[in-house]
């Protein structure tokens, strides 16, 4: 069919493909009074001035002026109003169908000494400072894949640079954000060596770095200090030799069968379009269903795009004490970004208005449906080590490089990144999983794409079929299968900590 009824309930269509004006859907008694792009709404009846506007039986906004059956629902005539849900804490909780233990899906997975897996095996080079930034991408250019041909079991050497570290206050919450970032890079598990390397006058000095996070100088986690070291050329030439020392203890392991209780998902969704909450953030959530039935754990992300529809994850926390937290980060967003033009206040992104989302009650209502329908088991804060499986929340921005960046210091050992416009992101040392939301953006640009979600929009699977198939994709990249972002090699300027407080 032409256009999509998402709840019976629904007072506006969605256009499966492009809508001439005058077109008409006998189906649906109705004719187009305007041009729709695909993913747009149509009204599928008469909305007077003041009524809700209700997608999936959800209301994504208030009609600014009265809308005639047919015509084309966007921004132009849609608001948002004033919403108060109940969050009815854990009203929707329902026990998860575990898989027993031996018959838990596996993966060929890296075993660390301390039990924890990886999925990749990389060496990291992280800065403290911006100031050592090019210093430590000197160092990682040096291990060129000539070099590391002899250590066929390192995925590369890797250097994660960041902007900030001196010129902000500490102690602040920006400081703590910023050291808990780097030292969950440090720690994980796809990082097999890691060297932090300063510049010595900085505010983030490395050893208050190292010791404030409970981290230990050993064979494979090494520090320098330029200023110590002997400049720009010494601290290259020290760090070359600090990574040569890494690379044959680094090489020194194998991949076995391990259960994909091992595993944590990062959720992301970037770009996003009409489509995306029809088909791959559904899929994807029902992907994530399986993988909590199988015990590993699901990290949605980005608090801004939740926004309007948090009561739908309250509903599933497991405690009330869990879905106040949830509650409270969403107060705080309230009050980080009052009288501020941004997405947390209502606006969206060009590519989003563009693919079909008018608002951001609109574009979260898609988002949601990533974390499929499992218990909310615990709510953390940006970078923070996450403790629990199944379902969980990340407190973090909507920015993608940042939510991601949070994500992997917290521990997901993979990403998934759902898309209807069509992101070009990859990230190490957890490498990013892309599923596309219709067809032809997934034809267009199959080279970034690694999952067509479309598929379901073209009437080939259905979600639970499409949440299978990404399933046993994961499982195949958890095991070293490269993605489409590894093969174009992204992932080396994609560390973006979250930069919270004032520079000064």
């Amino acid at each position: 069919m032409a256009l999509i009824r998402l709840h019976e309930q629904d007072n506006v269509l969605v256009a499966k493909s492009a809508v001439a004006l005058g077109e008409v859907f006998s189906d649906w008694q109705l004719r187009a009074r305007a041009q729709v792009p695909a993913g747009h709404k149509i009204a599928a009846r008469a909305i007077a001035q003041g009524e809700r506007v209700l997608k999936y039986n959800t209301e994504i906004g208030v009609a600014t002026r009265d809308i005639a059956a047919g015509d084309h629902v966007h921004s132009h005539n849609l608001a948002l109003g004033e919403f108060h849900h109940d969050p009815a804490f854990g009203e929707d909780v329902r026990p998860v169908a575990y898989v027993p233990a031996a018959q838990r899906a596996t993966f060929q997975g890296i075993v660390r000494a301390d039990g924890r897996v990886a999925t990749r095996n990389f060496i990291g080079i992280l800065s403290s400072v911006n100031c050592s930034s090019t210093v430590i991408h000197r160092i990682a250019a040096y291990f060129t894949p000539e070099k590391l041909a002899a250590y066929p079991n390192v995925d590369g050497v890797v250097a994660f640079a960041q902007t900030s570290g001196c010129g902000m206050a500490s102690p602040s919450e920006h400081f703590d954000v910023l050291r808990r970032t780097i030292a969950g890079y440090v720690r994980h598990p796809n990082l097999a060596g890691a060297l932090i390397v300063g510049l010595g006058c900085e505010r983030n000095q490395v050893m208050d770095l190292v010791s404030s996070q409970g981290l230990r100088e050993d064979r494979l986690m090494q520090t320098l200090v330029m200023q110590d070291t002997g400049g720009t050329r010494a601290t290259v030439a020290a760090g070359i030799a600090a990574v040569e020392a890494m690379l044959p203890l680094a090489n020194a392991v194998k991949r076995e069968p391990v259960s994909a209780s091992h595993l944590k998902i990062g959720l992301e969704c970037g770009g996003s379009d009409g489509f995306s909450g029809i088909t791959c953030n559904p899929a994807l959530g029902a992907a994530m269903d399986i993988l909590v039935r199988h015990g590993g754990t699901a990290i949605l992300s980005e608090t801004p795009e939740i926004h309007g529809v948090e009561h739908m994850l309250t509903r599933r926390a497991v405690s009330p004490e869990v879905g106040q937290k949830l509650l409270d980060r969403l107060a705080w967003w309230a009050e980080y970004t009052r009288g501020t033009n941004v997405q947390f206040n209502g606006v969206v992104g060009h590519g989003n208005q563009q693919g079909g989302l008018a608002n951001i009650f609109e574009k979260s209502l898609g988002s949601a449906m990533k974390a499929g329908t499992t218990p909310l088991q615990e709510v953390y804060r940006y970078a923070e080590p996450i403790d629990k499986a199944g379902f969980v929340f990340m407190d973090s921005p909507g920015y993608d490089p940042v939510a991601s960046t949070g994500q992997i210091a917290s521990g997901a050992n993979l990403i998934c990144f759902t898309t209807g416009r069509g992101s070009m992101f990859g990230s190490k040392p957890a490498p990013t999983i892309k599923l596309a939301s219709n067809s032809p953006m997934f034809q267009r640009l199959e080279e970034d794409m690694d999952i067509n979600c479309g598929l379901i929009l073209d009437g080939k699977l259905s979600v639970q079929e499409m949440g299978q198939q990404i399933f046993e994709q994961i499982l195949r990249h958890a095991s070293g299968e490269p993605t489409k972002s590894e093969a174009l090699g992204l992932g080396d300027h994609e560390f973006v900590p979250w930069h919270m407080g004032v520079v000064s």
